[in-house]
């Protein structure tokens, strides 16, 4: 549910201890409700988590949101628009306050054509998010909604942290109403 990638993190704080890389590093914070990135937009960073629990979700044209995938302690966004010098391809908010490392676009670019490590560390995140991805669908699909909520719910308590009712429903992919009625029903 929570998706973290330690081994990434831990690799981006080398590189952003290493004094030489300061001017394409920065460490940014991000207030709670903060958005990060915004669908359509054009991003010049690729954002490590350092901190935080972060939400990426689609914004469909009906003014629904589903959420994706919650993202933690070492995940990346941007870098799919990066490596496609793209737009935005969704929405990315602060569940909590974030501390991620900014990466500029330009190093970003010379990471994945100078650094094998990073692009092995990348390679993984990637086919790391194709199972999770192929998993969730499957699990969406064999699992009643219930069960689906009882984990959200151990996932609030275990991040000490409160998801609004829009939120539980938008990562669901149910509406309030229908979120509403199975908290009734497992009371």
């Amino acid at each position: 549910m929570l998706r973290t990638n330690l081994s990434f993190l831990s690799y981006i704080e080398f590189l952003f201890d290493n004094p030489q890389n300061r001017q394409h590093i920065v460490l940014e914070v991000f207030p709670r409700k903060a958005t990060i990135l915004s669908k359509g937009s054009v991003t010049k960073k690729v954002y490590f988590v350092k901190s935080g629990v972060t939400k990426c979700f689609m914004s469909e044209e009906n003014g629904k949101d589903y959420i994706i995938e919650f993202l933690g302690e070492g995940e990346i966004v941007g870098e799919i628009e990066a490596i496609k010098n793209s737009v935005c391809l969704c929405n990315i908010e602060a569940i909590t306050e974030v501390h991620a490392y900014a990466l500029t676009v330009s190093y970003f670019h010379a990471l994945l054509e100078q650094n094998p490590k990073f692009n092995r560390l990348l390679l993984e995140e990637m086919a790391e998010r194709i199972i999770n991805t192929s998993s969730r669908s499957s699990a969406q699909q064999l699992y009643t909604m219930e069960q689906g909520l009882k984990k959200l719910l151990e996932f609030q308590s275990g991040q000490k942290t409160t998801l609004s009712k829009e939120d539980m429903a938008s990562y669901l992919g149910i509406t309030v109403r229908s979120l509403n009625r199975a908290l009734k029903s497992l009371q």
